[in-house]
């Protein structure tokens, strides 16, 4: 005889939301939203006092939905003893070499394990490993209440899949995977994602299947970007220009043309195959394809650095004797965060040459800038103060940007390297502009 899955009742709930950054803050006042009671959690008390005076202070949500938000906003952890259901979206980095870092988790586990009520419901967000959920954040959330998983609590993994400064796909349009330790605490996570969820649930029976699908959708991203990046590498030794052998592969009907060669940072590419090759390593498996992937990503702002040496080169300038500006240091469009920018190596690398660099970003904080690059910032560049420009990221507003204003400001003949492709390439050459791309 089948077991009947008990229906739960989601409007009566109480929602707690561990860790309110670009994961957690949205999802939030999406519940908040929903008519949910929501609890949210941080750490910082800049960041509560930020939240609870109206401010959205990672500019992700905006002010004027922070101000309308009835979630209590708090960094006292007491407050989660009256969640039915809390979520953690805490960090998981890696460190230097790849190894996962999952203090966060631990201490997130730690911290709402002591405010549990018997009967709570635990969901992991956070990019893991396969298998984490059970072996990092069930022994943290069982020491510190003293109940044991399944007959006192229940926890599940529900992986995070949107992306910042992404207005078109929001947590409501990306379809959820959910799973849990047991039918009724899935089903009932389940049920309390659907009321912010338009896109679907798709359900999984085990929580590995989650985590392990979650790290699969960056390792896929970053190994079709690796290949579009050994491409371009190639093709300037074999002097073929990468992006029109693209653009005629592209015309095959089962050929991939949405990746294109470029720098791979953030949060999540650059970490999650680490994860999965972690794990997969200790138990038994190198992931040969995974690892080298990365490996040719990381690569790339060493390749950028020489074109722009090489660029140099052919403008009849030297780098210690070079000006450069560099636009948009930001990991990716139209966001500020620089933590995880692959743009910082390649001003590392230049500024080892003896080249003078200064940064322009629209989006970053100019201290910021500062504090991690260690060049100078400006807020509105005047290109006659510079030799070249080197086009880090693609802004929006870059993309203005005309080849022959280029030509006719900068220093001499003047040279740009163009990462993202802002500049058109037709119009550079016909300006007598000597630029580099991928």
């Amino acid at each position: 005889m089948s077991q009947t899955v008990q229906q739960p009742d989601v409007a009566s709930k109480t929602i707690g939301v561990v860790g309110l950054g670009y994961v957690g803050l949205p999802l939030a006042v999406a519940f908040d939203d929903a008519g949910l009671g929501v609890v949210g959690f941080d750490v910082s008390r800049e960041k509560v006092d930020a939240l609870d005076a109206g401010e959205d202070p990672i500019e992700e949500v905006g002010d004027d939905t922070v101000a309308a938000s009835d979630a209590d906003f708090t960094a006292d952890p007491s407050t989660l003893v009256d969640c039915d259901l809390v979520v953690l979206t805490v960090p998981t980095p890696v460190d230097d070499v790849g190894t996962p870092d999952f203090s966060y988790i631990e201490s997130a586990g730690e911290t709402v394990g002591e405010h549990m009520a018997p009967g709570t419901t635990v969901v992991l967000e956070s990019t893991v490993y396969p298998g984490a959920t059970e072996d990092v954040l069930v022994p943290a959330l069982e020491a510190a209440s003293g109940l044991e998983l399944g007959d006192d609590f229940g926890v599940g993994y529900s992986p995070e899949r949107v992306s910042p400064g992404d207005s078109k796909r929001g947590l409501r349009d990306v379809t959820k995977i959910v799973s849990g330790h047991s039918e009724d605490a899935r089903e009932e996570i389940a049920a309390v994602y659907e009321a912010v969820v338009d896109a679907g649930i798709h359900r999984v029976d085990e929580i590995k299947t989650a985590e392990a699908a979650k790290a699969i959708e960056n390792v896929q991203r970053d190994i079709n970007i690796a290949l579009v990046n050994e491409l371009a590498i190639a093709c300037d030794h074999l002097d073929v220009d990468a992006e029109a052998v693209l653009e005629a592969a592209g015309t095959k009907w089962n050929f991939h043309d949405e990746y294109r060669p470029g720098l791979v940072g953030g949060h999540c590419i650059p970490v999650d195959p680490h994860l999965f090759s972690y794990e997969s390593e200790r138990q038994g498996f190198e992931p040969d394809l995974i690892v080298q992937a990365r490996e040719i990503n990381e690569y790339m702002p060493a390749h950028v650095a020489e074109k722009a040496r090489k660029a140099m080169n052919d403008a009849r300038t030297v780098p210690a004797e070079t000006d450069l500006l560099v636009m948009g240091v930001a990991y990716k469009p139209n966001v500020g965060d620089i933590r995880t920018s692959k743009v910082k190596p390649i001003v590392e690398d230049l500024a080892e040459y003896g080249v003078s660099m200064t940064v322009h970003d629209p989006y970053a904080a100019d201290d910021e800038i500062r504090d991690e690059f260690g060049v100078d910032v400006v807020s509105d560049p005047d290109l006659e103060a510079y030799d070249g420009v080197l086009f880090g990221v693609g802004h929006d507003e870059f993309h203005s940007i005309e080849a022959a204003d280029l030509v006719s400001a900068l220093n001499g003949s003047g040279f740009v390297v163009d990462v993202p492709g802002v500049v058109d390439e037709d119009a550079a050459h016909t300006a007598d502009l000597t630029y580099r791309k991928l």
